[in-house]
């Protein structure tokens, strides 16, 4: 695998890097290359072979399309039909977003290779922000189809090292361009006269979609981690006039009624991920476990007290084995309502988890630090830098967003048994966050 390393490159250097890369591109070749999202794996998508390389390289299931980037939006004829005919609210959302973290999904164009589309008359299309892959592009001379530079299922790639463990030998070029910025992938959206239907949460939020298009905002079904959310008005609220604490004691008073607790977990499901999608999928993330680290994720969210408590008392259970000795059906019900493991209500409180917990099973967290369980293992424990201890929602789901992989990954090379995440509440930005752990949980998400 060739590797061209451009992060503070001169002009020349970057020049000949990526005319390099182009090439090979633009002859069939793979070359993974930064966003501002997350790493992706470039092929070109007028090429069946290269997109097929694609999967195959990824180990991604056949039926999961990909996105087709440009450099230019005068590309857009080489990519879809009859782009002189875009919607007023499309052209709009391109105005805005692009380049950036949109993927609109449009008519597909002839030139586009069937594996692209699997199945679909369809073609999601984005313009990345990122310099090193507009100049990529530009170089290879033809759009380039690429989904996360990652093995399939796997947390996406920010770092070049990250792409490199999971696909060294499998392509034939890493442009490294140092770590990216936002972290999760873009918001894939499709905008029709009556409005507009979110397939994955991203950068840009259903709200500033609603702003600018003027349009209702709907989350397809099938969107995981989206409890409580289900239409965003033209005006950019949240359909059901919520917001705030009352929001939020509305929300569980939702959960409540409805028996839920809020996401569900039971291991091996996906909460809302994939369970009402069939026949051709129009958008990556929709379907197939995504995001995972080897190490099982179990994520609360909701009440800050609550969730240190929820996380304490589930570090106390794992070292007591109750997560192993099921306590019966009552006990796991009553358990699970408090976001603990089953067999946890049994178990002697006030012992906050240390570094013994570590050591006999090694627990990560990520938490906001006004949730960090006293007495917690500091070399097991992510909180974001910031100039105070106590940070709100938003600033929270900004440092998530973008250190979310990161850190799934960097626990999994420490070898943790188990990684406990502070989530947020879904919406802005933090929808896109919560999408994301609840595949990474697959499931295993509660609000408390």
């Amino acid at each position: 695998m060739k590797w061209w390393r451009v992060e503070g490159a001169d002009a020349n250097t970057l020049r000949r890097a990526l005319a390099e890369a182009g090439a090979v591109l633009r002859d069939g070749g793979l070359v993974a290359f930064p966003t501002e999202t997350v790493y992706g794996l470039g092929a070109n998508a007028w090429s069946e072979a290269a997109a097929r390389r694609v999967f195959a390289a990824k180990g991604r299931p056949a039926d999961n399309p990909l996105i087709v980037h440009i450099a230019d939006r005068a590309e857009l004829a080489g990519v879809i039909d009859h782009p002189q005919a875009l919607s007023d609210a499309v052209r709009r959302a391109m105005d805005v977003f692009w380049p950036g973290p949109l993927t609109l999904i449009l008519p597909a164009g002839g030139r586009i290779a069937p594996a692209v589309r699997p199945g679909m008359e369809t073609v999601g299309v984005r313009m990345p922000a990122h310099p090193v892959a507009q100049a990529l592009i530009r170089a290879a001379g033809c759009p380039v189809a690429a989904p996360s530079a990652n093995r399939s299922g796997r947390p996406s790639p920010t770092s070049a090292e990250d792409v490199a463990e999971d696909l060294s030998g499998r392509i034939d070029g890493l442009v490294d361009g140092g770590p990216c910025g936002i972290g999760v992938e873009s918001t894939v959206a499709w905008i029709g006269e009556d409005g507009v239907v979110v397939y994955r949460p991203g950068g840009v939020t259903p709200e500033q979609l609603a702003k600018v298009t003027g349009l209702p905002v709907r989350l397809a079904p099938g969107v995981a981690g989206a409890e409580g959310v289900d239409a965003i008005g033209a005006s950019g609220a949240d359909a059901s006039g919520e917001s705030g604490e009352a929001g939020a004691n509305a929300g569980r008073e939702r959960d409540a009624r409805a028996g839920t607790g809020g996401i569900q977990g039971r291991p091996g499901a996906h909460a809302g991920d994939g369970e009402e999608v069939s026949g051709p999928i129009r958008s990556p993330g929709m379907k197939y476990r995504h995001y995972a680290p080897r190490a099982p994720v179990h994520v609360w969210w909701g009440d800050a007290g609550r969730v240190r408590e929820a996380m304490a008392d589930f570090a106390v259970a794992a070292r007591a084995g109750a997560h192993r000795t099921m306590a019966g059906a009552e006990d796991a019900k009553s358990a699970s309502a408090k976001g603990q493991p089953a067999g946890a209500a049994q178990t002697e409180r006030g012992s906050a988890p240390g570094s013994e917990v570590a050591g006999e099973m090694r627990i990560a967290l990520i938490a906001r630090p006004q949730t960090v369980p006293r007495g917690w293992d500091p070399a097991w424990v992510w909180v974001p830098a910031a100039p105070e201890s106590v940070l709100d929602d938003g600033d929270y789901a900004q440092a998530l967003s973008r250190h979310l992989y990161r850190l799934l990954r960097a626990f999994d090379r420490q070898g943790a048994d188990v990684i406990l995440v502070e989530g947020v509440r879904p919406e802005g930005l933090g929808l896109a966050v919560m999408n994301r752990l609840a595949k990474a949980a697959e499931g295993r998400v509660r609000r408390v």
